[in-house]
């Protein structure tokens, strides 16, 4: 099995599983955290007047919801079934336009030019082969479609997002290592490789620049946050009920510097990347 593939099913087998379901219960949590990126996203992309939207990697589809509402049609894809069974009954609900599909959006085979505007919060780290994967969505859109989406910096800037596997380590050293340009949270922190891979794939005017956003969640749902998601979260399901307790006991005081009463505050250390198709004709 080449790499690609194997990495493919590890993305597939989490996403379907474990991780897919835990975003789905948590939800609310991570709409609410990541809001204030959800908003950058969805003001950059309205301002263009878009009729037909790709987000790329929904999730349980907020941001697909939140463009849908501002600027027309927006379609999600996403690899997890759980997130897009609840982003379709969600979208529902609300009665917004937007349409989901469980897919690869790598290998996927979208309808040629049909959208005007990608966008993504946080849901293109993952591919096994971002070339190949934005090469695809360049396919997808019309030529000078913009392209808006929003990537973490790298781990040491997010110094949050690895407090529990920093924490955990001397009772966890199965937690699964962090490799730089994998798939995964941080495999965009390289601004370089994001502009290469963009290039090459068929995109111009790239753009890429540092933001900071303070996000929020409320101190309650802490330990479930860190328990679930992330590297604990594939390994802490399969400890035993002492071992987790233990694990928590001692991973939340690490929390500590983010609490401020009620809530968790952190800075979000990210890039927004904007980049437009370049002209079929020309390239």
């Amino acid at each position: 099995m080449n790499a690609a593939r194997r990495s493919y099913d590890e993305q597939a087998a989490r996403w379907n599983g474990p991780a897919g379901h835990a975003w789905v219960d948590l939800q609310e949590v991570l709409n609410g955290m990541f809001r204030p990126i959800e908003e950058l996203i969805v003001d950059a992309v309205a301002a263009e007047h878009p009729t037909s939207v790709l987000d790329v990697g929904c999730g349980t589809g907020a941001l697909t919801r939140a463009v849908a509402r501002r600027a027309g049609h927006c379609v999600g894809v996403d690899i997890s079934g759980p997130m897009i069974e609840a982003a379709r009954a969600l979208a529902e609900r609300e009665g917004v336009p937007a349409s989901f599909v469980q897919a690869d959006a790598q290998e996927y085979a979208f309808e040629p030019a049909a959208f005007d505007a990608i966008v993504s919060r946080f849901g293109v780290m993952f591919f096994s082969d971002p070339v190949r994967a934005f090469a695809n969505l360049r396919s997808t859109v019309r030529d000078g479609a913009g392209l808006r989406c929003v990537v973490w910096r790298s781990a040491e800037e997010n110094p949050f997002m690895t407090t529990a596997e920093r924490a955990a380590a001397p009772f966890l050293p199965e937690l699964p290592e962090r490799r730089p340009d994998e798939p995964g949270q941080f495999a965009f922190a390289d601004p370089e490789r994001v502009h290469r891979v963009l290039t090459e794939s068929g995109w111009a005017g790239i753009d890429i620049q540092p933001v900071d956003v303070v996000c929020t969640l409320p101190e309650r749902d802490l330990v479930t946050y860190f328990s679930r998601l992330g590297p604990l979260g594939t390994v802490l399901p399969e400890a035993d009920e002492r071992t987790r307790a233990d694990i928590v006991e001692v991973v939340r005081p690490a929390f500590e510097p983010f609490v401020q009463g009620s809530d968790v505050r952190y800075t979000a250390a990210c890039w927004t990347v904007s980049a437009r198709a370049a002209d079929a004709k020309l390239s």
